[in-house]
């Protein structure tokens, strides 16, 4: 456990030399707006790239019921979803000079409306981010012996320490560090998986047909489809635009770009990038597998009910010393590169539109990295319950991300494309698409497939928010009804202007996946 307790020390001893550029809330969230889109782009796939992937989707490819490679069809939506980002979203709030995207819905709406909006964000990503470092805990207890509640309690104080001290600096520097030794384990452990599978060849005899399977053709409407195409086309959709768009952990790193143009390209990176992370992450799965029916310690190790336990086990009984803490090392950075950047936005967000109306500006530095602390543990206390939610990780966070992104995402979307959208109506919107996402989690989670949830969601607040616009219950500063439908079809027009060459190009990289996967098989 050296190499884990190197990196550790390695990292705060890091983030420390950082703190003592933070002299302003601009500075410690988002860096004074001077770092690089390369550095940005890749701390940005790093922290969706957290240790929920690093274990939940190879458990999910090698042995949840329903599994196999149909995760791959998460990354259709993925490019077109990032260019109406780009062209949608980066250029309104980057216009504005934010530091919590929340801030646009005082200036669009009103401040209750801004109020309640970053509290349900702020919900969400706690929850989140417990999931994560539920994840995180499970390897660090599997590989050091620790206890449980010790691994929870150790990977959430380091990370608050190094997050406290270097703020958004040392967010996207370590994240940058984290991904090549999250991408070094990676690329270990799928080897000596392969190895001790016998070779590539022998892994696919070895794993069930049905797991080679990428598309699942149905609906997801009580149809029992436990990874269906269009819930992950349709509803994968939503969730990206929401999540890269209107999710403060995520457009924090555009606003600290230098302009525009460089928000643009860490996008573009992401969109690119993304497949071929998760197809790693992937034949992870079908290597476990093939192991997984060689190995009677291994199933053994893992029981029905905690699939999660699939790599930390793996790594445990099948991997050297000094590869164990390599990967331990890989996960605990993929978790933290997932931790830092949830605490940081979660402070950004309280720090700004709860907190720095009633403090001194003086005071905000020391309330910033307070904000940080307290978020801490809430997200720590919250790791040590985490593990109920789903069978496996990736959908823990997924369920979480699908229950209230569809509402989020509404009330960005009615801002700047119905001019007579307004404050009460948002409101009311946002609160009656959660109120279905969570009749639908309560009644009808074997029915509906959770990546609906994005779409109703979404569907149910637009149409409560343009509704309630239109009912002459609130004023409506937007004009009459024509001058709102042509306000929607120029901004439309003028999105699809400036980035139809992008749009034309991302559409044939979701093609090319697609084909990909349609090769590799269809059920349904």
């Amino acid at each position: 456990m050296l190499i884990v307790a190197a990196y550790l020390a390695a990292v705060v001893g890091w983030s420390a030399t950082l703190a003592w550029q933070q002299a302003s809330p601009d500075d410690y969230y988002v860096a004074g707006r001077r770092l690089p889109w390369w550095a940005l782009g890749i701390s940005t796939m790093a922290t969706q790239s957290s240790a929920n992937s690093f274990i939940g989707i190879p458990a999910f490819v090698a042995l949840v019921p329903g599994g196999g490679l149909t995760w791959l069809q998460y990354e259709l939506a993925l490019p077109l979803a990032l260019a109406v980002v780009m062209f949608g979203l980066v250029p309104v709030f980057r216009g504005l000079g934010l530091i919590s995207i929340y801030e646009y819905l005082e200036v669009r709406f009103d401040r209750r409306t801004r109020l309640l909006l970053s509290a349900v964000f702020l919900v969400s990503r706690a929850l989140a981010s417990g999931v994560a470092l539920y994840a995180a805990a499970l390897v660090v207890q599997v590989c050091t012996g620790l206890p449980f509640v010790w691994s929870v309690l150790l990977m959430g104080g380091l990370t608050v320490v190094y997050d406290m001290l270097g703020g958004m600096r040392a967010v996207v520097w370590t994240d940058v560090v984290q991904m090549s030794v999250l991408l070094a384990g990676l690329v270990g452990c799928l080897v000596f998986a392969l190895q001790i599978g016998g070779g590539a060849q022998a892994v696919l005899q070895a794993v069930d047909p049905a797991r080679l399977v990428a598309i699942d053709a149905r609906l997801g409407l009580g149809d029992g489809a436990r990874a269906p195409l269009w819930g992950f086309v349709v509803g994968g959709f939503v969730l990206y635009v929401a999540y890269y768009g209107i999710d403060q952990s995520q457009v924090q790193r555009q606003l600290s770009a230098v302009n525009v143009g460089e928000a643009r390209r860490l996008l573009a990176f992401n969109a690119l990038a993304r497949f071929p992370l998760t197809l790693l992450y992937a034949a992870l799965g079908l290597a476990l597998a093939a192991v997984w029916g060689q190995s009677e310690a291994l199933r053994e190790a893992v029981p029905p009910n905690r699939l999660d336990l699939l790599v930390p086990r793996f790594i445990e009984l099948h991997l050297p010393a000094g590869l164990r803490g390599l990967l331990v090392a890989a996960v605990l950075a993929a978790a933290m590169s997932s931790l830092d950047s949830a605490l940081n936005s979660l402070s950004a967000a309280t720090l700004r539109d709860f907190v720095s109306p009633r403090i001194h500006p003086s005071r905000q530095m020391a309330v910033a990295r307070g904000c940080t602390l307290a978020w801490g543990v809430v997200i720590t206390a919250f790791g040590l319950f985490a593990g109920s939610l789903a069978s496996t990780v990736i959908e823990a966070i997924n369920l979480v991300g699908a229950l209230f992104y569809g509402p989020l995402l509404a009330a960005f979307a009615c801002g700047i494309l119905d001019p007579r959208a307004t404050g009460p109506a948002v409101r009311t919107g946002v609160a009656a698409g959660l109120a279905v996402n969570v009749v639908l989690w309560i009644a009808f989670r074997q029915e509906v497939f959770w990546m609906w949830w994005n779409v109703s969601g979404l569907v149910v607040a637009v149409a409560a928010t343009v509704g309630l616009s239109r009912l002459g219950l609130t004023a409506l500063p937007g004009g009459p009804p024509a001058r709102a439908r042509r306000h929607i079809a120029l901004t439309l027009r003028q999105i699809w202007l400036e980035g139809r060459g992008t749009f034309a190009a991302l559409a044939a990289y979701s093609a090319l996946i697609l084909a990909l996967l349609a090769w590799l098989g269809v059920r349904g």
